[in-house]
């Protein structure tokens, strides 16, 4: 070394602290590099990122590599500076070396260009590749000699390093949070949607049907021409049919059904013909997730079904509509109100609210943050805190709001005035 001049140790030390700094970008890019985005990336044919893929397919071997490369030329330039300094300082130049070495290599080649490979992970992985592929192949047989001896003690820790990380699969509480955190890529409509999909598995047909108390039908016990006005003034497309009760249920009426009887004048006091006309009933069991039935409907080609208990008892009624509100939202179409209009502002900034008022659309809604992993109902709620309906005016805390009750009927709560800016969090509930 007496005979390389101090110049060129110094262009050598530049040389390897710079192949230093190239080491540690490649390996921050590589390993920060969005997996998905890449994968995308590779479905378009993008040859910088199909080289990254193969890389990372075993990043064992490319921790390797860049760890063999880094450590080579780190140790060189330690070399190095060693010799400068000596000839520098004298004896006190391998104590400058070690330290002003180790500052050097920690600002320009390891901080620096992790930084820059972390924010920029595309701009550095890419070009990179180019290099790191050729640089495998020369260096394979010390790479693969590296990772024998390495592999075999991960095995014997219980880590597979054949393992890619890219076949990881997003469960669906990170995938929410993907698209929750997709920003202004996803217009913001499509996020909404996009996350109500992936909470239909959440929710239970109970959750969006219709209460047993308020489905719409006709009785064919009734006389005829009760039963023609309901026909003739009703709202529905679908009519459920029944026998003196709910429970009793003959199958739906299709207003085009109707419409063809009358136009055939076949529409006499004849209520045989109504029953004819009826279509069976599709009865679902209580407890469906909404992403279940939604592919029971498309498969068996049903648009509504009666939701039934243990003992076969109707508890409701779900459309195919409800279902789908429940990802894009109400339709100008709906019959149903909307929680809205059960809620009213009073000048005090509490909130009147109707008992019969659904829990998930309020919390939808008025942002709010009651349980709905019991009652349906606001009422329904109060009742299950007090075991029973309360025969006085009280005032509570539920779910950690405070709550007055306003209205009591004999079989429900009517009304119920809430207090959300007296909100208490309550002390076993967490964020997800």
């Amino acid at each position: 070394m007496d005979e390389i001049s101090t110049g060129m140790l110094l262009v050598i030390l530049a040389v390897l602290l710079f192949l230093s700094a190239y080491f540690s970008g490649s390996e921050t890019g590589m390993m920060s590099i969005n997996r998905y985005r890449l994968r995308h990336l590779v479905q378009n044919n993008h040859p910088g990122a199909k080289r990254v893929q193969y890389l990372l397919d075993r990043p064992d071997r490319l921790i390797g590599l860049i760890l063999i490369g880094n450590n080579l030329v780190n140790i060189g330039a330690s070399a190095i500076a060693t010799i400068l300094c000596l000839r520098w300082f004298g004896d006190a130049g391998i104590v400058i070396a070690t330290f002003g070495l180790t500052l050097i290599i920690l600002i320009f080649s390891e901080v620096t260009p992790k930084t820059i490979a972390a924010l920029h992970p595309e701009r550095i992985s890419f070009p990179s590749s180019l290099i790191l592929m050729p640089l495998l192949k020369v260096m394979y047989p010390i790479v693969i000699g590296m990772n024998f001896i390495t592999n075999s003690f991960m095995r014997l820790l219980g880590v597979n390093p054949k393992q890619s990380q890219m076949a990881d699969a997003l469960s669906s509480d990170e995938l929410r949070t993907v698209v929750n955190e997709a920003g202004n890529l996803i217009p913001t409509s499509h996020q909404e949607m996009l996350v109500s999909i992936l909470d239909l598995e959440k929710v239970t047909v109970e959750d969006v049907m219709v209460p047993r108390n308020e489905i719409v039908g006709i009785d064919i016990s009734d006389d005829w021409k009760s039963i023609v006005k309901q026909l003739s003034n009703g709202q529905h497309t679908r009519v459920l049919l029944y026998r003196n009760e709910i429970d009793d249920a003959i199958g739906f009426l299709h207003a085009r059904d109707i419409m063809r009887l009358m136009s055939k004048n076949q529409f006499t006091a004849d209520k045989s013909i109504l029953v004819r006309a009826a279509r069976d009933s599709y009865f679902i069991p209580e407890g469906t997730p909404l992403n279940v039935q939604l592919l029971k409907f498309q498969r068996r080609k049903e648009r509504i079904g009666l939701v039934v208990d243990e003992y076969g008892d109707i508890q409701g009624l779900v459309t195919l509509e409800d279902i789908l509100e429940e990802i894009v939202g109400d339709f100008t179409t709906s019959m149903a109100p909307a929680p809205s209009e059960s809620v009213t502002l009073e000048t005090d900034g509490s909130f009147l609210v109707d008992g019969s008022a659904n829990l998930r659309e309020l919390n939808k809604e008025m942002n709010w943050d009651f349980p709905t992993d019991g009652p349906k109902t606001l009422s329904g709620l109060i009742i299950e805190q007090f075991g029973d309906i309360p025969d006085a005016r009280l005032s509570l805390r539920l779910g950690g709001y405070p709550v007055e009750l306003v209205e009591i009927g004999d079989t429900m709560i009517k009304q119920i005035r809430v207090f959300p800016e007296l909100y208490q969090k309550p002390d076993n509930q967490t964020n997800d």
